[in-house]
């Protein structure tokens, strides 16, 4: 078996494959003589810090221990996605409610010598045996969806471990094995349980208590840990070192892959639980694979935006929002930097609508997405007949026409129904010395996932496929999000890479460094759709509206998604501004927190790493030499 396994090693070892010697001389030789990164010495919590400015090299996400590791992997001579796989690896111990190798993500490399960006595509896959009727009763009708999520039946093919796998190969300049290291210590040693860790271990405690793996790595002696308290999870500190001596394929071909298929298939419940069961088989892990693709490409005013193309919906929106903006500020011989901010909102909220229109109908894992239609400016323009500066647009807009000839109407037809997303996401950047750039947003879907922790191995398993549609949202309109064989469902994970593109551009902002591409922000968030909005509502802030990149993100947001009502969050519902946005038409929901994002701003030869300062208790930021 042992030598079967080895086989099996060196096969995955080939679909990774590729060197970073490939990609040029921008960062150290892959996998070179070079110092071991070493695990943290001490259990305390570092101070989160929602802003660090400096040069060298930064770094920010939601975790003050992660964005440690990742701090120190850079000052050890490794680069941004090296940086970023040890500080995802420590996530999926400190945020294990979010992220973790039983789920999935996007992950977007700017690699700075050559100027090209790649995103890696670790969505989770649905088993080969899932139809467009999976989640549907006999008659057609949807199945209850919190029965699903805490369930087998939700379950996809894991894609975080082999994103890192890639990333590490084909980008990196250090073995995996040794960037699992800090994360695995940490398992060990314990990490100091805050205010958040403890509310969200509360939230999911009743369904937690449905699977007694999950009870006794989640709720040490079966209760929700205090505030100060040590929590440990000796079984993934295992795992990592199982990884990290047997490699990936002990994941996709041995006997976590073996694990995975039996829990899945038959969850361990409580005495006198039963829960749906999932139709996974060794076959769809062993042939998930984790591809390189192209970015998503838009232009917006001088910039260039680089995103995550399908399946994830992000990159796509995302420059269609933008794209919307310069189209109604060309309409109205506005600016978007000049509007009031009641103006501003409500731009911003019609250009959302539209998108998520359009996103709804066109995007999900099938041939044929118009990518390059729907990021038209020509389409933008044709979309924006629909705007009307003084008034919101009945809810929900239609979806239009992205078939190139933009001579006829701005709208093809109402998508009706909203589809569900989990919000439970977390995100982080990473910009080295040399300047290639990391965004990388990865999850498990809702909080805790399906809640089934894999017995023996200490890590929750995603509840992504209840991302896809249960049924078609429009009767007699093609839906491009239900499930099938071996697909992977829509996401609106939004992890963005902003370039200054042609030699325009104004104070921090600029124009071309040296005759290339510079980057001017990485950002992203977790929010599951409401992703989308806040990524192009901190880009916006950031780039139109004279916002320090700390402050575009801890301003407040609305979120319209083309349903009956738009979120607004830290009190913009009842604020002058929220009375003035209802006044024109927008019905605003009010909401603690949406989203929990964090970036890296290149402002000149400084870097400035930029968290949430209130959402989700505070986020933290780091640089390598702090000005």
């Amino acid at each position: 078996m042992d030598a079967q396994l080895s086989r099996r090693s060196v096969l995955l070892a080939g679909a990774v494959g590729g060197a970073a010697a490939a990609l040029g001389t921008a960062s150290p030789p892959a996998h070179a003589a070079t110092p071991t990164v070493m695990p943290p010495a001490v259990v305390p919590e570092p101070v989160k810090v929602p802003e660090a400015i400096g040069t060298g090299g930064a770094v920010s996400c939601v975790d003050p221990y992660a964005a440690d590791v990742g701090i120190r992997v850079l000052r050890a001579g490794g680069n941004a996605a090296d940086a970023a796989v040890a500080m995802a690896a420590t996530l999926g111990v400190t945020e294990p409610y979010s992220s973790g190798i039983g789920g999935g993500g996007f992950f977007v490399f700017h690699h700075a010598r050559s100027g090209r960006t790649y995103t890696i595509n670790g969505r989770e896959a649905a088993p080969l045996t899932y139809a467009s009727t999976e989640f549907t009763d006999g008659d057609g009708n949807a199945l209850d969806f919190d029965t699903v999520v805490s369930s087998g039946k939700s379950v996809g093919v894991p894609g975080t471990l082999m994103t890192w796998a890639v990333a590490a190969a084909r980008f990196g300049t250090r073995r995996l094995a040794d960037l699992l290291a800090p994360a695995e210590a940490l398992a060990r040693e314990g990490f100091v349980v805050d205010a958040y860790y403890r509310s969200l271990t509360a939230q999911n405690e009743a369904r937690f208590r449905t699977f007694p793996e999950t009870v006794r790595v989640y709720l040490p002696g079966g209760q929700v840990p205090a505030v100060g308290a040590t929590q440990r999870n000796v079984d993934l500190a295992n795992t990592y070192r199982l990884i990290r001596q047997r490699g990936v394929g002990e994941f996709y071909y041995g006997r976590i892959a073996r694990a995975i298929v039996d829990e899945v298939t038959d969850p361990t419940t409580a005495p006198g639980v039963s829960v749906l069961r999932g139709e996974m088989r060794l076959r769809d892990i062993t042939r998930y694979r984790a591809p390189i693709q192209e970015p998503t490409t838009s232009r917006y005013r001088w910039y260039e935006l680089r995103g995550m193309s399908i399946p994830s919906s992000g990159g796509i929106a995302v420059g269609e929002i933008l794209n919307l903006m310069d189209a109604f500020a060309a309409r109205t011989g506005r600016s978007v930097a000049s509007l009031s901010q009641v103006d501003y909102l409500h731009w911003f909220s019609e250009a959302s609508a539209l998108a998520f229109a359009d996103r709804n109908r066109y995007v999900g894992d099938v041939r044929g997405v118009p990518v390059r239609e729907l990021l038209s400016p020509a389409y933008a323009r044709e979309r924006a007949l629909l705007f009307n500066p003084d008034r919101a647009l009945a809810r929900p807009v239609p979806f239009g026409s992205p078939d190139g000839d933009y001579t006829g109407s701005p709208g093809g037809g109402r998508q009706l129904g909203a589809p569900n997303e989990g919000r439970s996401t977390t995100h982080l950047n990473v910009a080295d010395r040399w300047g290639n750039v990391v965004a990388y947003t990865l999850t498990i879907e809702q909080t805790g996932g399906s809640g089934i922790t894999l017995p023996g191995y200490g890590f929750l398993l995603n509840n992504e496929l209840t991302d896809f549609d249960f049924v078609p949202l429009q009767a007699g309109v093609p839906d491009p999000n239900l499930p099938g064989p071996g697909k992977r469902p829509r996401s609106s994970m939004s992890p963005s890479i902003v370039f200054s593109s042609d030699g325009g551009g104004h104070g921090r902002h600029g124009g071309r460094h040296g005759g290339r591409l510079r980057p001017v922000v990485a950002a992203g968030t977790p929010g599951g759709a409401t992703i989308i909005t806040s990524v192009a509502q901190i880009l916006l802030g950031y780039l139109d509206r004279d916002l320090d990149l700390v402050d575009a993100i801890a301003a407040p947001r609305l979120s319209s998604r083309n349903g009956s009502s738009e979120g607004a969050d830290l009190g913009l519902a009842s604020s002058a501004v929220g009375t003035a946005l209802t006044a024109r038409g927008h019905r605003l929901s009010s909401q603690t927190w949406i989203g929990n994002a964090s970036g890296i701003g290149f402002e000149g030869s400084r870097l400035v790493a930029a968290a949430e300062t209130v959402r989700g208790d505070g986020g933290a930021a780091r640089v390598v030499t702090p000005s």
